[in-house]
């Protein structure tokens, strides 16, 4: 069946998450569902055509979806189209052609840096407690790294090279990348490990961030983690990725090349990067009117 060998080809020869993967199935099987009993384009998915994937858009609009959850099943469907038409020999893409709702221009949230680093500091990093001295290394890490809560969820003990400095992290499509972190987060690093060692003596760990009973972490650990962490912060989400957002702006505003944070993140287009200099530049404006003695207009 051509719905299921594309997931296939996701998960094999694309290489893409089971997260990622899941995503798409749940897009693709919309327009499936939409489409079931209406016409012969169910069974044969290459018979689908442009005026029906326009009636599904307007059934999603029509559910009240969100623009962006709209946008994200028609790039979902048209990958799907791309993937039949180079594979199974149909003849033209039809979602290439309809007209994709434009997105609201947000920014990433992120927290201020002063709070970041007073969240950091008031943290029991050097705690005789396991799981305090854990989740306090855990934040400081998504912080000092700027890797995904995925990446640090899947963080590997023999990746993180204390003497080096350096980590190895596994993002997006298993692309590897070094990460390299500071003298504080090695300290942290070697604090931790001594008391995991104490904690689980003689059984050496394959994942870096482990449970008391040595069960590797997962993402809802790590994020209820972030969230009790960030309490209290200005920033509206308290997620791991908001801390990414503030590892890359805080990076900019501190005078670090695009190019180089780009690197760091692991993102494939600099495009991506280049959003957080428009919070950069909002940081700039805000203490350029505040310091500057002419930035404000004097009242009459």
């Amino acid at each position: 069946m051509l719905y299921e060998a594309f997931y296939d080809y996701l998960r094999g020869e694309a290489a893409r998450s089971a997260h990622t993967v899941t995503a798409y199935r749940h897009d693709v099987e919309s327009l499936r569902g939409f489409l079931k009993g209406a016409s012969d384009a169910e069974r044969d998915p290459r018979r689908i055509t442009l005026a029906e994937l326009r009636m599904w858009v307007a059934e999603l609009a029509s559910q009240g979806l969100s623009t962006v959850t709209i946008v994200r099943k028609i790039q979902s469907v048209r990958a799907f189209f791309h993937f039949l038409v180079r594979r199974h020999g149909m003849v033209s893409n039809p979602a290439s052609r309809l007209v994709t709702p434009r997105l609201p221009k947000v920014l990433p949230e992120y927290v201020r840096q002063e709070e970041t680093m007073a969240k950091i500091d008031g943290l029991g990093a050097f705690s005789d407690d396991f799981t305090e001295a854990r989740d306090a290394l855990m934040l400081t890490m998504l912080y000092s790294t700027g890797m995904r809560a995925a990446e640090l969820v899947g963080l590997r003990d023999a990746a993180v090279d204390t003497s080096r400095c350096e980590l190895k992290v596994l993002g997006k499509r298993n692309k590897e990348r070094i990460i390299p972190f500071g003298e504080e987060l090695r300290t942290m690093i070697d604090h931790y490990r001594s008391l995991r060692s104490q904690m689980l003596p003689g059984a050496p760990t394959e994942a870096f961030f482990v449970r008391p009973g040595g069960e590797p972490v997962y993402y809802g650990l790590v994020y209820r983690t972030v969230h009790a962490g960030l309490e209290g912060v200005s920033a509206g989400r308290r997620s791991p990725h908001v801390m990414r957002h503030s590892f890359a702006t805080d990076m900019l505003n501190n005078g670090a090349d695009l190019m180089a944070v780009q690197k760091l993140l692991g993102h494939t287009s600099l495009a991506t990067t280049q959003r957080y200099t428009h919070l950069s530049y909002r940081e700039l404006q805000k203490n350029y009117k505040q310091a500057h003695p002419r930035a404000q207009r004097k009242e009459d």
